[in-house]
């Protein structure tokens, strides 16, 4: 028997798991970025410690939009626990190329539930998660591209490089 949520949603079952995963992994990296922008922080890089609090805040906006959804869709969204989040890295451009990583792993997630949404003929959840398609696309680009500033400056002063990095 199904309880009476199930009855009401509009989302398939399956692909609502695969959301509160990914709502998980959201928050996660969420943060994933608080913990960059405090190693940042510490090291006085002015620039990198307000781009990873901006990236923090977005990430937790995403995982917000995504809990939002499956509640307005008749699911259940669950409100994950962040654990095993990484405060020590090497160096700044280590940061960054953890940022990439992450990014493309939140893209993968992303690909999974589109691609469930797709197969279960939910409709509503794969026009949802376009946006989010589309999105990461773009963060993707932005680190790949923030990776580069480090090819192109290597050797110099780890502050002039951070100079060089954006805000937002």
């Amino acid at each position: 028997m199904e309880t009476i949520i199930r009855k009401q949603m509009i989302i398939h079952p399956e692909v609502m798991d695969l959301l509160n995963n990914q709502i998980a992994l959201e928050m996660h990296a969420s943060a994933s970025y608080l913990a960059m922008a405090s190693w940042c922080d510490q090291r006085e890089l002015v620039n990198s410690k307000a781009f990873f609090y901006k990236q923090a805040e977005e990430e937790r906006e995403h995982a917000m939009k995504i809990f939002e959804f499956v509640n307005d869709n008749g699911g259940a969204a669950i409100s994950p626990e962040v654990h095993s989040i990484n405060n020590d890295f090497d160096d700044l451009r280590s940061v960054y190329e953890t940022s990439l990583e992450q990014e493309i792993n939140v893209t993968q997630s992303i690909f999974k539930v589109f691609k469930k949404a797709r197969k279960e003929d939910d409709f509503v959840t794969e026009i949802f998660l376009q946006w989010f398609v589309t999105e990461q696309a773009e963060e993707e680009d932005k680190f790949r591209s923030l990776i580069d500033i480090f090819d192109l400056m290597e050797g110099m002063p780890l502050k002039m490089i951070d100079e060089r990095l954006p805000k937002e």
